[in-house]
């Protein structure tokens, strides 16, 4: 079970990150992903420090092989057909439209291959007035509420890693798993479309759910009150977080741990909802108290009283933490011609197993020859 998509072949017509994210998931289950890229530069996520070959391209494009095809061109096109037709997944994120002006409509897809899975990635969908827009991380997460839920209106800085993005590709991950089982009863592929804009208002299914039985409109700072989450900077400039949730025995702990046990009597922090009420309050309160203590001493006394909290870890920080080394995500992979990589594994394990990580992201057109003289291409 650790190669779950052993003979499942993907052909991924993928830039930046949403397609390549979905066929690097589809790659981490064992699936044989061919990476088509433009002869001059590739994925434009290679440039991003030069080289053709960027640590951010490389997050994102493991355990697949790439060939150079000019899709403009006829050769191109009739190349991409004889993949096409030995393939079981073609994956793009072109805008609408685009395939199609290549030659590659739905009706001309189904008769090439009956069996395919075709997943589309758009920003906005196949239809309506956004769909001719381009569609970036911080697009979608402004129009789908995300962003409103997220940054400060006083100050407002997009900050973190990318959301929509890895979202999008995951659904994207999902809905062509699906396909392939529905494929199995049917005989028949199917059309598989993902949008940047649904693909993020589905992934925050709470706040519309607040707004249309409740009239609540979400701000940045409704999910923590309710979930009476919290940062806290320490004695010694550490940072921590706090999730209390909305159980009595975490607070009655988290009070204990601050040794401040007039906080339990006081009338305004009686009950979960007057809590999210008085968030705020609460904060500022319990920050003066953490001030007090450097973080080693906040450690102990959370730990002791079972309080759901940890440090705010960098990212060298978070590789060298005793749970992360137990689990051991991260591994490395010897690149011929770059040395050595570090890569994540697949984050799920199927019968104890992580499955097949072996290869490094491609070189742009690394494996050319060997696919060109296998598929017989031009």
């Amino acid at each position: 079970m650790k190669d779950a998509l052993q003979g499942i072949l993907v052909i991924e017509l993928g830039t930046v990150l949403t397609a390549p994210l979905a066929g690097m998931m589809l790659a981490d289950l064992g699936a044989r992903v061919i990476k088509v890229e433009h002869p001059e530069g590739g994925d434009p996520f290679r440039r991003h420090a030069g080289k053709l070959y960027s640590p951010h391209f490389a997050a994102y494009n493991r355990n697949k092989e790439s060939i150079q095809l000019d899709l403009q061109s006829e050769s191109g096109k009739a190349d991409l057909t004889k993949l096409i037709q030995r393939a079981d997944v073609l994956l793009d994120n072109f805008r609408a439209g685009v395939l199609p002006r290549l030659g590659f409509s739905d009706e001309v897809l189904k008769k090439l291959n009956p069996r395919l899975v075709h997943c589309s990635i758009t920003g906005f969908g196949a239809e309506g007035p956004y769909k001719d827009r381009p569609c970036y991380d911080a697009v979608a997460l402004a129009i789908s509420g995300l962003a409103s839920q997220k940054l400060d209106p006083e100050n407002p800085v997009l900050n973190g890693p990318s959301l929509s993005d890895n979202i999008t590709g995951m659904y994207a991950a999902y809905g062509i798993l699906g396909a392939l089982h529905g494929r199995e009863r049917t005989g028949e592929g199917a059309r598989v479309e993902v949008n940047m804009l649904e693909a993020s208002i589905a992934f925050s299914p709470e706040g519309f759910s607040q707004f249309t039985r409740l009239g609540v409109t979400p701000t940045p700072m409704s999910r923590v009150a309710i979930s009476q989450s919290y940062a806290f900077r320490c004695a010694d400039d550490r940072l921590l977080a706090i999730h209390l949730s909305s159980v009595e025995k975490f607070w009655l702990a988290f009070v204990n741990a601050l040794a401040h046990p007039e906080l339990l009597e006081d009338e305004r922090f009686k009950t979960p909802a007057l809590r999210t009420q008085h968030y705020a309050l609460i904060s500022e309160l319990v920050s003066q108290i953490f001030a007090q203590h450097p973080y080693a001493e906040w450690e102990k006394r959370l730990t002791q009283a079972d309080v759901p909290f940890a440090p705010v870890k960098s990212v060298p920080e978070v590789m060298q933490d005793p749970q992360v080394q137990q689990l051991q995500p991260f591994y490395t992979i010897q690149h011929p011609e770059h040395g050595e990589l570090t890569a994540i594994h697949r984050p799920v394990k199927i019968g104890g197993q992580r499955g097949p990580s072996e290869l490094a992201a491609p070189v742009l057109g690394e494996h050319s020859a060997a696919i060109r003289q296998e598929f017989a291409l031009s």
